[in-house]
């Protein structure tokens, strides 16, 4: 019987070692040598803190900061360990009552005139979208040059920098990232920014 076990055994230490110790260590190896910054999950300083990652959203409310995308989050937006979307379909009475409701509530601040882009109402599917589209960061830029009393051309030109594009030229659509836009808006006063302001 230990005949037959023996290359179970054996198959079992192998594979251990090889999927369970040198694969791990060889992967973090080349991560941390090409890719640190993304290995270390995509992590912005400010001096010496830490404000976030520039792969999970977080929750502005301040009128002089962009907004970003809704997050269906549980208990608190953005949770990253509790990632998920509200599962609601696009016919459910629930969804669209929510959506007016945010319609609503983002037309008390900003007055534009037209449409809400549709990302500045409804949640990503993991529920922590750090980005959205150009035209959801034009639709804020009225109210922020009220209230930080800049030129919305300023304005306007800050987003065109913060504006990534598709991936590799046609993956994707063009995107802004909201944390990294409002440090750029932010970037010239000495106070730090308030990661949840």
């Amino acid at each position: 019987m230990i005949i037959h076990m023996r290359p179970a055994i054996s198959i079992f230490i192998v594979f251990t070692i090889l999927t369970g110790i040198l694969y791990p260590c060889l992967v973090t190896v080349i991560a941390q040598s090409l890719f640190p910054h993304q290995a270390n999950g995509s992590l912005i300083r400010r001096e010496d803190h830490t404000i976030g990652s520039s792969l999970i959203g977080q929750s502005f409310t301040s009128p002089k900061y962009f907004w970003g995308r809704v997050s269906a989050t549980s208990p608190s937006p953005y949770n990253a360990a509790s990632s998920s979307g509200s599962n609601l379909g696009p016919t459910n009475v629930a969804l669209t009552s929510a959506v007016q409701d945010r319609v609503n509530a983002l037309k008390q601040y900003d007055t534009t005139k037209g449409l809400v882009p549709v990302d500045m109402v409804t949640s990503s599917a993991s529920g922590l979208d750090p980005h959205i589209s150009p035209a959801a960061a034009e639709y804020q830029v009225t109210r922020i040059a009220k209230s930080r009393n800049l030129s919305e051309e300023k304005l306007r030109d800050l987003v065109a920098q913060c504006t990534q594009g598709r991936e590799f030229g046609l993956l994707g659509e063009p995107r802004v990232n909201v944390l990294e836009l409002n440090i750029a808006l932010d970037k010239d006063k000495s106070s730090e920014l308030p990661p949840n302001e």
